[in-house]
């Protein structure tokens, strides 16, 4: 059928076809963090969107949490 060198250079073409049928337009989400991607994520219909949202809230809390205790231990020094 094709010898392996061929089948090589075929592939090496086909990748670089595809590679430009991307569109031109950066990813909007590309300059957005983590947070904001969970954000998003969270307030979606898709499964599992849920746990997210508890997840956040959940670290919310414990950070709120620690901070409170952060300030609570200098008050005392």
């Amino acid at each position: 059928m094709f010898k392996p060198s061929k089948l090589g250079a075929i592939g090496v073409l086909a990748a670089l076809a595809l590679s430009g049928c991307g569109d031109k337009e950066p990813d909007a989400r590309a300059g957005l963090s983590q947070r904001e991607k969970d954000s998003i994520l969270a307030g979606s219909r898709i499964p599992g969107a849920r746990q997210v949202k508890r997840a956040m809230t959940s670290a919310d809390s414990a950070t709120a949490r620690q901070a409170w205790l952060d300030s609570a231990q200098q008050a005392e020094n």
